[in-house]
Formats: C-alpha cells, structure tokens, sequence
C-alpha cells in the first residue's frame, strides 16, 4: 500500500476533530473498561484478619471470608478476575516448599471457596515457590544456593495440579524457568483438565519494582540481599523477552504476560505486533506505590492518572492489565 502523503496545513487541522468531546470520542483509538482489569489480591490464613501493607496504602492482606466479601464487590463492578497471591506462615516454609502443593494449602482453599460462591469469576492462581521457601527464591536450591531449573519445575507442576484441581482457572507461572509451561501442559492434559488454561509469566525482569509486593507475601526477609537475576529477565533485553514468549505460546500458553508494566510497555508493544498472542501486563507494586506517593502528597490527581496509566497499556497492546487500582478504577470508569 502506498504512503499518503498529507495535507498541509490550513487545508488540515489536526485540532479540528478535537474540538468537541463527540469528536474526540469518534476518534478515540483505545477504550478502557472494567473488563480490561484484572485484581491482584493478598490472602492469608484465619478469619476475619485483614492487615495493611505499608509499603502499598490501601492495600491489605484479607482472611478468606473476607476477600470473597471483596471479590463479591469487584465482579458486581464488572471485573472478569482475580489474581491471588498467597501469605504464608513461616512455620509452613521449606527449603523444598512442600505446602505450594499441598490440598489442603491456603491458595486450595481459597481457590475452593471463591468458585463456590462466585463461580463466574475468574480465579487465577500464581504458580511460583517463593512465598513458600525458606530462601526467598522462586525454585530449589543446589548446595551452591544456585536455583535449579529441572528440580523446580517438578515442585511446579505438582503445584499447578493441585491448583487446577481445586478449581482454578488460570494457573499463571511466574518463576521463569525453563520448559515449565510444556511440563504444567502435560500433566493438566494427562489429568484430564483440558480447559485450565494457562497464563504465562513469558517476560518477567529481574526488576527492582517488585519490593513492595515481596513485603506483602512475607519474601523479602527470606530473600535478603540475594536477588533472582539468574532466571529472570535482564532489564536491557528486548528480542530475548519475543524467544521466551514465543517458546511458551509453543509450549501451550493460553496467554503470556509482560512484567513489569509501564516501564516496559515497548516490550508489550512488541509482543502483541509481533507475535499476535493474548497478551497483558502487571501493573507492578512499585509502580502502585509510586504513583500513591504523589497523590497522597497531592502532586498528582488520582482518578485522571489512574485511568491514564492504565489506557496506556491498551494503546500498547495490552488485552488486560492486573493492577492493584482495579476496583477504584471499575467504579471510576462507571461513573
């Protein structure tokens, strides 16, 4: 097809169609609505317990019965899912994250107790064994304190499984290890459980913006100064993060993910054109916390650059974002 070559100016003014709010609607490229987002929640053991989490205002770690009363509110808001994440005991962590499999774990329950009284809704769970290690880390350990790829990926897949069969559904692994999407593929597909699908964390960065999130699941003592650069993703790559989506799509992904988000929208970007795969991005905790630093200083409006930051990852390709903002950006957006 052949370039058009544009009128000049004053046969074009590009402010025309900005003149009135129905022409700029007409013309709008990108539409945000509450079934774009996806909530990214805390859950820990007991009833009745909801803790705050210091480094994320506004954030809390919820009981089960009160997390179903919230997840009550975000699907009546016309959010399709949630994304649990796990608080778990030190008494229940293990250098080999026995209880990440475990039936009667925490995520199993819950996963139990969200179908049961709202079937309709989207539960997702995390596939990843730092909430339950010893160390911090996303996989086993050598004796060098090198994390093995092989070793962990059979504690995955029994994760995965017993996830699946509690009721999930979406299984997302967010460790990075090699050929774990394939392996978790197989053994849904032995066990019959043909329609979980799975949501592939395909391009996770070694990021310095998850600090507050490994705060809110109890990792970040564990983890102390080590960091997990020897399976996540180097900040300065882009080709490397189209390899690992493509591998995982091969590997029978359902959707693969970017994180983090804002800061890597060129990669979300790149994703979607390149490789045309159900493609979303998390909206990290230190993107979260920053932005609620400005607004609780009142260096920023919340509810405009709430709904801004989150248009950009659908002008960037996103097909849905989790992100923490998810219920107050769905009441915002039904206004």
């Amino acid at each position: 097809m052949s370039a058009i070559t544009p009128r000049q100016f004053p046969a074009t003014r590009m402010r025309r169609m900005r003149r009135d709010a129905f022409s700029r609607r007409l013309m709008r490229e990108n539409t945000l609505t509450a079934a774009d987002l996806i909530w990214p929640v805390f859950v820990l053991d007991g009833e009745g317990q909801r803790e705050a989490v210091a480094s994320m205002p506004g954030v809390e770690r919820l009981s089960i019965d009160l997390l179903i009363e919230e997840a009550r509110e975000a699907f009546e808001l016309g959010i399709p899912a949630l994304a649990l994440f796990p608080v778990v005991g030190a008494d229940k962590k293990s250098d080999l994250a026995e209880e990440s499999y475990s039936a009667s774990g925490l995520v199993q329950r819950c996963v139990r107790a969200l179908k049961e009284a709202l079937p309709e809704l989207g539960v997702i769970t995390d596939v990843a064994l730092d909430p339950y290690t010893s160390h911090g880390q996303d996989g086993i350990l050598d004796d060098s304190g090198y994390v093995t790829n092989d070793r962990t990926v059979e504690t995955l897949i029994k994760q995965a499984l017993s996830h699946a069969e509690a009721g999930a559904d979406v299984v997302a692994p967010s460790d990075m290890m090699d050929g774990r999407i394939g392996a978790i593929r197989e053994l849904l597909e032995q066990e019959g459980l043909t329609n979980t699908r799975i949501m592939a964390y395909s391009a996770k960065y070694a990021s310095h913006y998850y600090g507050p999130f490994r705060d809110a699941v109890g990792s970040a003592g564990n983890l102390g100064k080590a960091d997990k650069s020897t399976y996540q993703m180097d900040p300065a790559n882009g080709d490397e993060a189209l390899h690992e989506v493509a591998m995982d799509i091969a590997e029978g992904a359902d959707m693969v993910m970017v994180k983090p988000g804002m800061p890597y929208l060129d990669v979300v970007r790149r994703v979607k054109d390149e490789l045309r795969v159900p493609t979303y991005a998390y909206q990290v905790s230190g993107e979260y916390a920053m932005h609620m630093a400005a607004f609780d200083n009142g260096w920023l409006d919340a509810d405009t650059v709430i709904l801004e930051s989150l248009m950009c990852f659908k002008r960037a390709g996103a097909d849905g974002v989790l992100t923490y903002f998810a219920k107050r950006a769905a009441r915002l957006l039904a206004r």
